[in-house]
């Protein structure tokens, strides 16, 4: 075999194998269920906020915590603790992708992802209107 055949095969190979380990690190929208079983194991938790509960919230005592309860799209309630500072109009989400895993009961979460209303909405209903 030449050089260049074999120097081919080697990065075929490689390029496999870094295929492989990126397409087992990809990760889809869990329940609160999932990640109660495995608990410890980090899981991306979709569902929206439980405006019935509590939040908590004080920057002045600590502006690094930040509590709230989220309803997966299951149904199941938990509460959601967050070592950081409340996101700007978090109460207004329509969804929000949690990342984190179960402890004891709460869900502690390293990342918040908010799915907010479009301001577009309002435009597009009065344009589909107009085209009636």
């Amino acid at each position: 075999m030449k050089k260049t055949n074999i120097i081919l095969l080697v990065v075929i190979a490689v390029s496999i194998g870094v295929i492989v380990t990126l397409v087992g690190d990809f990760s889809t929208y869990e329940t609160f269920a999932t990640a109660r079983e495995k608990e410890g194991k980090e899981y991306h938790v979709i569902g929206v906020l439980d405006t019935a509960q509590v939040m908590t919230y004080d920057p002045l005592k600590d502006a690094n915590f930040f509590s709230f309860f989220m309803k997966d799209k299951t149904g199941e309630t938990h509460k959601v603790v967050f070592y950081g500072t409340k996101p700007t109009d978090f109460e207004k989400a329509e969804q929000i992708v949690l990342t984190g895993r179960m402890q004891g009961g709460e869900f502690h979460c390293n990342k918040i992802l908010m799915k907010c209303p479009s301001k577009y909405k309002e435009d597009q209903v009065a344009l589909s209107t107009k085209q009636l």
